[in-house]
């Protein structure tokens, strides 16, 4: 009676105390009940030993592993949403918490379903009525506690278990030394019609080193068992046990039968079952009322402890789990990376935007413009003027687009950081490919009122185009055929007047050789200009394009490429997580 009214008094005290699951932050042996000096020949004993238990060794490989998952959540915590980083999070506190601990015992928890008879098997394995066991439903109500050794009170602690619900096996020396460093907990039923004991079901599996899975011919293929538990621990399966508990209810053959049906429910929930040496869960049938297979029970306990392996293997395939669940946000069989072409093509997009062809066509126009002013006659020079005083200064370029256009140039940016957004993010998870496209719009924002200033400053340099050094001799011989011309028409002026003697050859000869020389000079200079006007107006262009590609680089593709490097560097630590060193596409 006094069993049960502490298996009772248990199922209202623990989950108030232990109601969020950070287990790991929680272990302190100062805040556990202390037992009283006299206790019942079952009851647990604390004995202080001269040495605190050494902790469980993680190897190097696993080290390497649980550094890389803290890497990747630290790396990930600003991308990610805290949901989907909380297993992940949840395994680091636990491997950091279970490393602290003894690595001496080894802690495995009975489950199983009501009526199951994982209790009576409980009882069987220690020796003595520890967990009570009935008719009535459910029966268990809290989880008890039995240790085959000192110094596994703070992992005792780590599980909520209070001290009343502590017990220690009575057997005889031989069989105590086969278990020795085991710790082994019976839970509520995990179908339980009270929701507490679910719920202590589902944190006790997350602490635990290993599990004995109970259950019956009746129900074992129940599908909560097989989807709820079995499935999602299919990682696991090392360290698992899946007992076939009251085989003495079977007739003839029908053990063997329910057994191999048993392994192909566990095949078809992904558990590998650990056959001819293999690693995998290991299979057993027996019966907790008669003892029958009791024995080999105990020699795979025996076995399990004293290898001491079975916490590490748990923190193992609890990474394992986590990687898993965390590959659709990290790796999705692609690569990802921003090519040359794509950034090729986003600056020759903005260059687009921002006139660039058109600026270099103009420039190039104007120097033509120069160039026929200066070395072409002074009449058509003088009639040009007439037609070009209402223009801009020679030279200058309007550079100002009218608001139509102010709005499609706007437009061909916009439209040039959707397009490089999504070439950068093609094949990324959706969390990390919406980080690319959140620093494309950061970065595009004032880009187009950037460019357009860019477009002022960059296009022309101040001041009239250059010239060339021939420029000098054309407006000198351009101005000897108009001296020819005046001399020439001069010379006639003073022979109409009488001022000359006649002779009309040589003013005529004057006049006609500056008439025809003037324009064939500049038509000369026309030509001689197409070249240096041609590399003009490109070296305007490729100013105009260089100060673009720039302005998107530093808003637009720096951005991008920070975010992809991020991204490298999360596949890279998620490929550690996962065990592989190469990158994860």
């Amino acid at each position: 009676m006094a069993d049960k009214a502490d298996t009772q008094a248990a199922a209202v005290d623990s989950p108030g105390v232990w109601d969020d699951g950070l287990i790991a932050r929680r272990v302190t042996e100062a805040t556990a009940p202390a037992p009283a000096p006299e206790q019942v020949s079952g009851v647990e004993t604390r004995l202080s030993g001269p040495q605190p238990p050494a902790p469980p060794a993680y190897d190097g490989s696993l080290r390497s592993r649980l550094d890389a998952l803290r890497e990747l959540v630290g790396l990930s915590r600003t991308r990610l949403d805290s949901q989907t980083l909380a297993d992940a999070g949840r395994v680091l506190d636990e491997a950091a918490a279970r490393r602290k601990l003894s690595g001496e015992h080894t802690v495995v928890a009975i489950a199983g379903a009501t009526g199951s008879g994982k209790s009576q098997l409980f009882n069987m394995l220690a020796g003595v009525t520890i967990s009570e066991t009935g008719v009535r439903r459910p029966t268990t109500a809290a989880p008890i506690s039995c240790s085959w050794s000192d110094g596994a009170a703070s992992l005792i602690d780590r599980l909520g278990i209070p001290g009343r619900l502590r017990r220690r096996p009575v057997q005889s020396p031989e069989a105590e030394a086969q278990l020795r460093g085991l710790v082994l907990v019976d839970l509520p039923d995990h179908d339980s019609a009270a929701v507490q004991h679910r719920v202590q079901v589902d944190r006790i599996l997350k602490l635990v080193d290993a599990v004995i899975w109970v259950v019956d011919p009746e129900k074992y293929a129940d599908a909560v068992l097989h989807e709820r538990y079995l499935r999602p621990m299919a990682g696991h399966a090392e360290v698992m046990i899946v007992v076939l508990n009251q085989i003495d209810r079977l007739p003839g053959e029908a053990t063997d039968q329910v057994l191999d049906d048993l392994r192909r429910l566990l095949d078809e929930d992904g558990i590998a079952v650990g056959e001819h040496g293999e690693p995998g869960a290991t299979v057993l049938a027996l019966s907790a009322l008669t003892g029958d297979g009791v024995g080999e029970l105990r020699e795979v306990l025996g076995q399990l402890v004293s290898e001491r392996g079975a916490a590490v293997r748990r923190i193992a395939a609890d990474v394992d789990a986590a990687a898993a669940g965390l590959r659709p946000v990290y790796a999705t069989g692609r690569r990802t990376e921003l090519s040359e072409a794509a950034r090729d093509d986003f600056s020759a997009r903005l260059a687009d935007a921002v006139g660039a062809t058109a600026a270099g066509e103009a420039a190039e126009r104007a120097w033509l413009r120069n160039a026929n002013r200066a070395c072409g006659t002074p009449w058509l020079r003088l009639w040009r003027w007439y037609q070009d005083r209402g223009e801009l200064p020679t030279g200058r370029l309007p550079l100002g687009p009218p608001t139509d256009e102010e709005a499609t140039a706007r437009q061909r940016v916009e439209q040039a950081v959707r397009t490089v957004s999504d070439r950068a993010s093609a094949g990324m998870p959706a969390p990390w490919a919406q980080a690319v496209r959140e620093a494309a719009v950061r970065g595009s924002q004032g880009l187009s009122e950037a460019l357009d200033e860019l477009a002022a400053s960059a296009a022309l340099p101040s001041g009239r185009p250059p010239r060339p050094g021939w420029w000098p001799v054309a407006v000198l011989v351009q101005a000897s055929m108009t001296i020819l011309q005046v001399v020439g028409g001069l010379w006639l002026m003073g022979q109409i007047v009488g001022v000359m003697a006649p002779n009309l050859g040589v003013p005529v000869l004057l006049m006609l050789a500056g008439i025809v020389g003037g324009p064939l000079v500049e038509w000369g200079c026309r030509m001689a200009a197409r070249g240096p006007a041609r590399r003009y107006g490109q070296e305007a262009e490729r100013r105009l394009r260089e100060a673009a590609a720039g302005c998107g680089r530093a808003r637009v593709l720096d951005p991008l490429a920070a975010e992809l490097l991020r991204y490298r560097e999360v596949r890279e630590q998620y490929g550690r997580v996962v065990g592989t060193e190469a990158t994860v596409g």
